[in-house]
């Protein structure tokens, strides 16, 4: 984000973080999709904002609670874990939104990525513990196993945001906050768009997340739940993880196509697999529309995907984390209450407004 348009994206963050409180108490290359993120999280389109509070929002969090002392921001160092290599659209704007606002504040940032090893990302945390990080914002890998991570930063009282997944702890003692979208209400409209394009009937197929996180467990929950209640003429007859990667998906899907060649829809638990989705219906002679497919996340290239009609849906997932997590450490620090679970509002892109709302993509 530019410093020219921070003071006014930081007041809606931060007006939007009050409001909650009062209230509680077409595959492209990797390059490409690098130039792609990095031009819209520059740009700034699409900065997170703060939903309303929902069940749950008054548990709050403050300094004196999790214990510890009173830290200017702007002095401290703080370090951030990437949990997957920036090969995916999601992870390079979610990178570059944390660097841009670390760079605006003038705070001294160290990052790490774990490449999608689950075992460096806790040693990169403690490699950064280590290097004298004050404050630590964590892109999870898993949800499970954080105990010699945790018990760390425990002993040295240094204070965890996690962004994007949530892990398995204690909040206000274990963390901080967790701030992320509602991924159980993500399925659920990804599972409306799928029952509006199918008509809702006929048989749908899973392309899992990575196993061992809350995204997939709760974007299946959200999805397979809302068509048992809304549309009993849709059903599912094939899961398979496709591992958050297009490689992947595209190989299930390949798979899925010898097993169902008579599947009505692909609901993709990622834009990555449904773009490998539609790789592999292009491979086989499909043509555009001739499988509903719905994503999550609102890609550039998913986006163009709805515009050329090869994908039916995208539900938002906002990778943008920069403003608002620094926005909340800045809080918690000052000694002042902060959420434990922030929910950002997500938006959709459709046939109606994917070509208008192409910029907004990452």
């Amino acid at each position: 984000m530019k410093s020219s348009a921070r003071s006014t994206t930081t007041t809606v963050l931060a007006a939007s973080l009050v409001a909650a409180l009062a209230l509680t108490g077409c595959a492209k290359s990797e390059e490409d999709a690098a130039s792609d993120s990095a031009t819209a999280t520059a740009a700034g389109g699409g900065d997170q904002v703060v939903a309303s509070p929902g069940a749950g929002a008054d548990k709050t969090c403050t300094l004196e609670q999790f214990g510890g002392e009173k830290l200017d921001l702007s002095g401290a160092t703080v370090g951030f874990s990437q949990s997957e290599k920036e090969a995916n659209p999601f992870r390079i704007a979610e990178t570059a939104s944390i660097e841009a606002e670390a760079a605006d504040r003038g705070v001294k940032l160290l990052t790490a990525n774990a490449q999608s090893q689950f075992s460096k990302q806790i040693s990169d945390v403690q490699d950064l513990i280590a290097k004298g990080a004050d404050l630590l914002v964590i892109a999870p890998l898993n949800s499970d196993g954080w105990g010699p991570v945790l018990r760390s930063a425990a002993a040295k009282k240094i204070p965890i945001v996690t962004i994007d997944r949530k892990i398995n702890a204690t909040a206000c003692k274990d963390y901080v906050s967790f701030i992320g979208s509602d991924f159980i209400e993500q399925g659920k409209r990804a599972a409306d768009r799928m029952i509006e394009a199918t008509g809702g009937k006929g048989k749908v197929a899973i392309l899992l997340g990575t196993a061992g996180n809350n995204v997939t467990t709760e974007r299946t929950k959200g999805f397979k739940d809302r068509i048992a209640a809304e549309a009993p003429g849709l059903q599912v007859v094939f899961e398979q993880t496709g591992e958050f990667a297009r490689e992947k998906g595209q190989q299930v899907t390949e798979q899925l196509i010898q097993s169902n060649p008579d599947i009505t829809g692909i609901y993709a638990e990622n834009d990555e697999m449904g773009l490998g989705a539609v790789n592999a219906l292009k491979s086989a002679g499909k043509k555009a529309g001739d499988v509903k497919i719905v994503t999550v996340d609102g890609t550039r290239n998913a986006v163009r995907g709805i515009v050329d009609g090869w994908i039916s849906g995208v539900i938002e997932s906002n990778p943008r984390f920069g403003p608002l997590a620094f926005e909340t450490l800045d809080t918690f620090t000052r000694g002042e209450k902060v959420p434990q679970d922030v929910v950002i509002q997500d938006s959709a892109y459709t046939p109606e407004n994917a070509k208008a709302d192409l910029g907004k993509a990452y």
